[in-house]
């Protein structure tokens, strides 16, 4: 059938010669936008572009472009110096390419054919070092000829559907050290409406960006003089975050946990015994003091596990819960970096839950619920994933096994759905990722829930149980938010800055007409900071539309306006930006108003 552009079979996408020419049968891949389709279109688009790049800086020299959430991208050597400018270039050379209608032809080689057709390209020969096959591919379409696995479309005629989206710089395999390679981004569906919604919701994101949003806010900044990746909080960022962290305090208490802390630096020769020396240690900073190396944590862990070994631990004592707003330091790689969402000092909401094996199911699912009160709190949908045993691990594979079937089997018997991460977990044991959905259906990386019996074993973490035993805990590594920055990050996007009454930095903004009622105004500011709500008079000598343009610019949620009505009256008229309102309330009503306001909160 003509719509058909690829066969799957045993969970493996094949392209439509290939299932010709060895006859396999399988399931077939339609033109359309379901997930599979899409990464055979996107992967072809990927080539589509490189072959114009080619045509129009012919010493370009690719290394390469895999398929990405959303998209595309490769990465590239030319002389040239490329910017936002040149996409269009590329995208008018690109259509020409698919009027052409090119036949997309695999070809397989040897390696020493390989070595032959791409000897002289050194890009090429680092894409070879990547790969351990005998055999090897090509796909060719007109005269370019790329190294490729594939699969990909039948021809280029399927390919109208696509966008550029932005250039960036990339470090060649993602290594600071080596040459900064140019990239760029695309996005391809099979048909125009989806690329069009796409590409609004792309400019609807930009609107958004938390970058923009908190300048305006005045929310964040980051200062070169200080560092690339160290965010700078300014007061409205900091109330707003103290907010998020006080109400996650209370709820912390309330399910059981204890605050602790633990010290931000620590001996390597205990980050030796964890396996992050070994397992994570390019990811981290090190220092030595009076000879002695340390190590900056990149993760609270170890500080809970001596918290845990302070004491003698009983059976009766568990679970044990443990929370901390632990300040970590990772390095980042420069060109990684991205606001909020990617920095090199963040803090977490970590907890570590130590229990005994039969404990694992019922504390998941209490985190699950917990996670849930959090998420509906501010609106976001959310799925769920259990990423499974990595290359680079420790323990053995029966340990991995029973902590992988805890996490199943704790989501299977409540019907929570979920998919899976094939080699996605923690170098110490497997995880549930959280992954939730913003108002722009973006999927975003936040919480994490993770089994681990390694490092219990590695310290030597053991209780007494029921028979007077020496028995060894299971640790439970669990953060909800992920961090306070990133959460934040997604936040703004998510709501456009009009943050939730509860959180936002500013709650209520006072605006008096007159000099007359100001008196008024800071009886309300005192009685509401009283309440605990952040509130602001705003009595420059500026006229009242102006002051309450620059309010609602500030997306404060309440703004009151006091005239002589509502000093006599005591009301207030209320401009409720939430609920896109204007009416007249008296003092008490407004105040248990915001009272609701401040319980909206679930956790």
């Amino acid at each position: 059938m003509e719509d058909i552009i690829a066969i799957k079979k045993d969970g493996e996408i094949i392209d439509t010669q290939t299932a010709s020419l060895q006859e396999i049968e399988g399931e077939a891949i339609h033109y359309d936008n379901s997930p599979d389709s899409l990464e055979v279109i996107r992967h072809s688009t990927a080539h589509l572009m490189a072959q114009a790049i080619k045509s129009l800086y012919p010493d370009s020299q690719f290394f390469v472009g895999p398929v990405i959430e959303d998209g595309f991208y490769y990465d590239f050597r030319t002389s040239e110096k490329l910017s936002d400018t040149d996409l269009k270039n590329i995208e008018k050379e690109m259509k020409k390419i698919i009027k052409k209608k090119y036949p997309i032809e695999k070809h397989t080689y040897t390696l020493d054919e390989i070595n032959q057709k791409f000897g002289d390209d050194d890009l090429k020969q680092e894409v070879l070092k990547r790969i351990s096959d005998d055999t090897l591919t090509t796909y060719t379409q007109g005269a370019f000829e790329d190294l490729c696995r594939g699969p990909h479309v039948p021809n280029t005629k399927y390919l109208h559907n696509f966008k550029l989206t932005r250039i960036a710089g990339a470090y060649l395999g993602g290594d600071e050290s080596r040459e900064m390679l140019t990239r760029i981004y695309g996005t391809a569906f099979a048909d125009k409406e989806s690329l069009q919604e796409y590409l609004s919701m792309i400019e609807e994101a930009k609107k958004r960006d938390h970058r923009k949003l908190a300048t305006d806010l005045k929310l964040f900044t980051f200062d070169e003089e200080v560092g690339a990746g160290l965010p700078i909080w300014l007061p409205n960022g900091a109330r707003l975050r103290s907010k998020l962290e006080s109400l996650l305090f209370t709820a912390h208490r309330r399910r059981g946990y204890q605050p602790v802390r633990g010290p931000e630096i620590l001996k390597s020769d205990v980050w030796k015994v964890s396996g992050h020396y070994q397992n994570y240690g390019e990811n981290m900073y090190f220092t030595t003091i009076d000879d002695i190396e340390y190590g900056i944590k990149p993760m609270n862990c170890l500080g809970h596990i001596k918290v845990y070994q302070n004491d003698i631990r009983s059976y009766r004592d568990l679970p044990l819960k443990f929370f901390e707003y632990g300040v970590v330091h990772r390095h980042e790689m420069s060109g990684a970096m991205h606001g909020l969402f990617r920095v090199r000092e963040f803090t977490q909401d970590d907890a570590h839950i130590f229990c005994t094996p039969a404990q694992i199911k019922e504390n998941v699912l209490e985190v699950l619920s917990f996670v849930d009160d959090i998420m509906q709190s501010f609106g976001f949908e959310y799925s769920m994933e259990i990423s499974t045993k990595p290359e680079k691990a420790i323990g053995e594979d029966a340990i991995w096994e029973s902590a992988t079937q805890g996490l199943k089997d704790a989501l299977d018997e409540n019907g929570i759905s979920y998919g899976v991460d094939e080699g996605g977990g923690a170098f110490y044991g497997p995880k549930i990722d959280i992954k939730i959905l913003d108002s722009l259906k973006r999927k975003w990386q936040c919480g994490t829930i993770q089994v681990d019996f390694n490092l219990p074993e590695r310290f030597l973490l053991d209780y007494t149980d029921e028979n007077n035993e020496k028995a060894q805990p299971v640790m439970l590594h669990r953060a909800i938010l992920g961090s306070f920055e990133r959460f934040i990050g997604i936040l703004i996007e998510h709501t456009a800055g009009e943050f939730p009454f509860f959180i936002a930095p500013t709650q209520v903004i006072i605006i008096p007409i007159a000099d007359a009622h100001l008196a008024y105004a800071k009886e309300l500011e005192q009685q509401m900071q009283m309440m605990d709500i952040d509130c602001e008079i705003s009595s420059k000598n500026e006229s009242l539309n102006k002051r309450i343009r620059t309010a609602e610019k500030q997306r404060v949620p309440m703004i009151l306006v006091l005239g002589d009505e509502e000093v006599t009256n005591k009301s207030v008229a209320l401009r409720d930006r939430r609920a896109r309102k204007q009416y007249n309330l008296s003092k008490d009503e407004f105040y248990t108003l915001i009272k609701e306001k401040m319980d909206e909160v679930r956790f």
